[in-house]
């Protein structure tokens, strides 16, 4: 009986001497580059991801909403969500103007907010942020304002912000605020990225990207964006190259730069047509559509550090193809997913989806990573 156990004691240990082996041969097989560009980490990745085969698996263990959804589990227009150190979950619903919250079973809990321009109202609520510090949860609006609540219910605070044209904000863990700006110039127009002390009085312009202009539009162009990450450094990216930046928290200079080779995916003749479908009848609007899209969508990011890009590429079955960098910045793998991700938190993933119907779910998964 010893005997036999010993033997299978040493089938096990081989087993994962031999799978250890095989991770370090496949992680020798990256072809990309980490270089130094001054004070700046620049990670050069190829066309081809690390991994093949899928680096995760997900299993869908939570969904709210959709068109069976009955009282407060039903949903206007979710714009986006978060989610605190419990698991609650904090929805936006732009269309009724308030944020509803649900536990990490999905129970409903309250609704926070309503539609009006006075005190804990909402005017046209964009972004939806929490503040990981002090558990406050910050609503921008395009009325040019935040509004800020406990996750209780308790409003705390407006703040002007001015001469700000917000189209997306979030604050870090210090109150600070970012928000992406739409800056109109006697000829050109910018989305200008920018940092913001609590009482929203300029700190800095963190980067700055073309914006469409007057006269003709291509809604296809790169639109930029950013993440606030783990360690309250900024994730920022333009994607008219395939680039993703990382700033300090501490002096905004960025730190480290994650490229990677890609093939333009180009804009399809449907896509025109429903872009000019949208148009409002008799709005005049002058299309000048590009060739290709950006090169990237949007992107993500899980709590230990990985970075989940959106790309235009779309399978067989409609699903959008999202890029998975590791820590370090190397591309790791890729997977198709049916959501549009909002972060992954304790090895849980959460998303928004829409069916064919235009119905609206919230999503947590289960994350199982098949590699380290």
């Amino acid at each position: 009986m010893i005997a036999k156990a010993g033997r299978i004691l040493m089938n096990v240990c081989l087993i994962l001497a031999l799978a250890a082996l095989a991770a370090a041969c496949a992680r020798e097989k990256w072809r990309g580059k980490i270089v130094k560009e001054g004070d700046v980490t620049v990670v050069k990745n190829p066309k081809t991801p690390l991994f093949e085969s899928p680096v995760l698996d997900l299993a869908e263990d939570l969904s709210i909403g959709g068109p069976k959804a009955e009282g407060e589990h039903v949903f206007g227009r979710i714009l986006t969500f978060v989610v605190d150190e419990e698991g609650s979950i904090y929805v936006l619903d732009q269309k009724d103007s308030h944020i509803k919250a649900f536990d990490g079973s999905g129970r409903y809990l309250r609704t926070i907010g309503r539609k009006g321009q006075g005190p804990g109202e909402l005017f046209m609520p964009m972004t939806l942020s929490l503040n990981r510090t002090t558990g406050d949860l910050a609503v921008l609006q395009l009325s040019r304002r935040i509004s800020y609540f406990k996750t209780d219910g308790t409003f705390l605070r407006q703040q002007p912000l001015k001469d700000v044209m917000a189209l997306r904000g979030q604050v870090d863990s210090r109150g600070n605020i970012y928000v992406i700006d739409l800056v109109h110039g006697e000829r050109d127009s910018s989305y200008v990225v920018k940092k913001l002390s609590p009482d929203a009085s300029m700190i800095s312009v963190v980067a700055q990207a073309p914006a469409p202009g007057t006269d003709r539009l291509n809604p296809f162009m790169a639109i930029p964006s950013f993440q606030i990450d783990q360690n309250d450094d900024l994730v920022y990216g333009c994607p008219e190259t395939y680039e993703v930046r990382f700033l300090a928290a501490s002096d905004g200079k960025v730190f480290k730069k994650i490229q990677r080779e890609y093939d333009p995916v180009p804009v399809t003749e449907a896509e025109k047509k429903e872009r000019l479908a949208a148009a409002p009848p008799g709005s005049g609007i002058a299309y000048d559509f590009s060739k290709f899209h950006s090169a990237y969508e949007g992107f993500f990011m899980s709590d230990l550090g990985h970075l989940f890009v959106r790309t235009w590429e779309k399978t067989d079955d409609g699903k959008v193809v999202n890029d998975i960098f590791d820590p370090d910045g190397r591309f790791l793998g890729r997977i198709p997913l049916e959501s549009y991700g909002i972060a992954i938190l304790k090895d849980k993933y959460y998303a928004l989806e829409q069916d064919e119907d235009g119905y609206q779910y919230v999503k947590r998964y289960a994350v199982t990573w098949k590699v380290k």
